[in-house]
């Protein structure tokens, strides 16, 4: 009798529902690399998921579930990006962010180290490096948190380090700047009504869908006054997940890298892009500097060119706008 083909092992995907693990997944179908992921729906949505993708609801707090989900679809890899996001929350609600962000991802990595599964790919931030002065930014510059958001994902990655010459555990820590836009073709976004990113906020502002932008700040040191940020396409984003997988598949080594494009654009230029390509008016109001919030934040990007041969296809700040309003244009008022 013939022996039967293995069955094509599958990543798990944690937080798959959400902006950027949803733009993934999407990658990921195109690419032809299968998948399951675990979503809690708490601020993803089930419609953002590739149908062929298995969708199990729960919490990756529950080594319980990891368990079963590894077992039932032959995971070999995880991707991760379940945990909070928001900054000012995260100074709110610190032993919240610490609990959903760093002990849920030591659950994760201790059931990865128990199976056996030995390829991570981390969702981790620029919030790591804190308020530097750096620009560009690259990722010898010393990390030094100054918020729970930031320190909670700094935690993980410190575990991730710490894995490896215990367990074997390889992973990517991709390090993300400013994430902005929506899939091209339509198929998901950012659908969180009180999300706090500037492009978003802004087109729901164009919309209609709030009062008006707040810009914070117009005397900082930079050409116009308003803060600079390097803005990253989430497609663009989402297929260096893809790459850092497939080098993990590999047997590459761990690495840690940042996702930015080298190069910023100032909240101005953000709202003259927008308004150029909608043709409207953003209505916006002018406010003091925020606390903690530094002149620039742009990525020194080149390692993940040469490590991972990660070559941008959507780096317009147009056509991150672009697509960033279509798809709020698609939402529901």
């Amino acid at each position: 009798m013939l022996d039967q083909p293995a069955a094509p092992r599958r990543v798990l995907v944690t937080g798959g529902a959400g902006y950027i693990g949803s733009h993934v997944l999407h990658a990921l179908t195109d690419a032809g690399i299968p998948a399951v992921t675990i979503d809690n729906l708490s601020t993803g949505r089930r419609a953002a998921v590739p149908e062929a993708v298995p969708l199990v609801e729960g919490d990756i707090g529950s080594a319980d579930l990891l368990e079963r989900v590894i077992r039932a679809h032959g995971v070999d890899a995880v991707m991760h990006f379940a945990g909070s996001i928001v900054v000012p929350e995260s100074v709110e609600k610190p032993l919240a962010y610490y609990r959903n962000n760093t002990v849920n991802s030591l659950t994760l990595l201790d059931t990865c180290a128990r199976f056996g599964i030995d390829k991570v790919v981390f969702s981790s931030t620029a919030a790591v490096y804190g308020a530097t002065d750096r620009v560009p930014i690259d990722e010898e510059t010393p990390t030094a948190p100054i918020n729970p958001y930031g320190a909670s994902k700094l935690m993980t990655e410190r575990m991730l380090r710490d894995a490896e010459p215990a367990h074997g555990l390889r992973s990517v820590i991709l390090r993300y700047f400013n994430v902005a836009g929506a899939d091209p073709a339509g198929r998901t976004g950012q659908a969180t009504p009180t999300a706090t990113h500037l492009i978003k906020v802004a087109c729901q502002a164009l919309l209609g869908r709030r009062p008006a932008l707040s810009i914070f700040g117009t005397d900082y040191p930079t050409p116009d006054g308003t803060c600079i940020r390097d803005y990253i396409h989430v497609s663009d984003l989402a297929e260096a997940h893809v790459l850092a997988l497939l080098h993990l598949r590999r047997g590459g080594e761990s690495l840690t890298l940042n996702c930015g494009y080298g190069r910023g654009a100032s909240v101005l230029e953000v709202v003259r892009t927008l308004e150029s390509v909608s043709g409207e008016t953003v209505p916006a109001t002018f406010a003091d500097r925020r606390p903690g919030d530094p002149p620039q934040l742009v990525a020194g990007a080149d390692r993940i060119r040469q490590r991972l041969g990660w070559v941008p296809k959507h780096d317009r700040l147009d056509e991150i706008v672009r697509n960033a309003l279509a798809w709020e244009r698609s939402l529901p008022g």
